[in-house]
Formats: structure tokens, C-alpha cells, sequence
């Protein structure tokens, strides 16, 4: 299983609407790196879901429900989305000042490459997020 960060503006798309619609496709990367973690995802990974811009905070955690397939808002082949449904609602949202605090999370790339809009975490930086965020997740 791999662990993952996405980011999105709330005023375009945010944690509660996710929820409503159960399930979304992750679209609109134009970015390369961004782009090949996408690629990387697997069915099953977990993945937070961050408001950018606008509050600046982990909301909850998704998991990856379809891998990489063309992006439908691009004609060109190259980009690609991913499916993703809401899993569980973070307790406590966890800020960027919260995360930027603690050292064990110095070298996220939401700090060190902060336009990423996806980014890989490692399984620990995950779980101590999610401490962070006062939540439980049954498969972890």
C-alpha cells in the first residue's frame, strides 16, 4: 500500500462535496511529477485530502477506487486521472502550521515542493498525521 497527499482549492472542490458525491476522478494535473504519482497510484492507497489556498488543511482520507486511465478534460493522452472515494473524515483537521511544526514532518514535500499538487508520503509521515488529525483507520 502506498500513502499519498492530494491537494484542491475548496472554492473549486472541496472535502464535503467529495463526500456527496462519493467517489470523483482526480483531474486538471498538468504537472509532470504530479502527474507520474498519479501514475503510481494503486487501487486500495490511501490519500489524504487537503484544502489548498483556502484554509490550508487536511480534511480526510480517500482511497484510490480506479488506477491511472486519460485524463477526460484533456486531449491529450498523456495526462491521466485517477478514481478516488472519501474514506473517513479526519477528527481534527490537521493545518499546514500544525504539520510545518513538527519536525518528524520537515522534509514533506507540502513544504519542501509546495505547488505539488500530488505528493508522496511515507507510511510513518501517514500514521503521524493521522495522530495529528485524532483518527483511527481499521487497516493500518
Amino acid at each position: 500500500m502506498n500513502f499519498w497527499l492530494v491537494k484542491q482549492e475548496p472554492s473549486q472542490y472541496n472535502w464535503d462535496q467529495f463526500v456527496k458525491d462519493k467517489e470523483t476522478y482526480w483531474d486538471g494535473v498538468r504537472n509532470y511529477q504530479a502527474r507520474n504519482n498519479l501514475k503510481n497510484m494503486r487501487k486500495g492507497d490511501l490519500v489524504f485530502f487537503y484544502h489548498s489556498v483556502i484554509g490550508k488543511e487536511i480534511k480526510g482520507v480517500a482511497k484510490v477506487s480506479k488506477e491511472n486511465y486519460p485524463d477526460p478534460t484533456s486531449e491529450d493522452p498523456n495526462w491521466v486521472v485517477v478514481n478516488l472515494k472519501p474514506y473517513k473524515e479526519l477528527l481534527s483537521p490537521v493545518t499546514l502550521a500544525d504539520i510545518k511544526s513538527q519536525q518528524k514532518l520537515a522534509n514533506l514535500a507540502l513544504i519542501k515542493q509546495s505547488r505539488l499538487s500530488v505528493i508522496p508520503l511515507t507510511k510513518s509521515e501517514f500514521k503521524f498525521i493521522l495522530i495529528m488529525g485524532n483518527t483511527k483507520l481499521s487497516d493500518l
